[in-house]
């Protein structure tokens, strides 16, 4: 797994935080993403899938 995907920077984020992050990514439905923003999109979906796994644990 790329480093990048491990690498967190603070407390875990809800699901419903990172969905919105997600949906910000487009500023239009008919355009397409740049490859920064592609890549944005795979780091925050692996997030995503974590956070529903339950692979991440709250802050306290």
């Amino acid at each position: 797994m790329s480093p990048d995907l491990v690498t967190c920077s603070g407390p875990a984020r809800s699901a419903a935080e990172i969905n919105r992050a997600i949906r910000a990514l487009w500023s239009h439905p008919q355009v397409s993403l740049t490859d920064g923003q592609r890549a944005e999109y795979w780091r925050l979906c692996a997030e995503l899938a974590r956070v529903q796994r339950g692979d991440v644990t709250a802050a306290a």
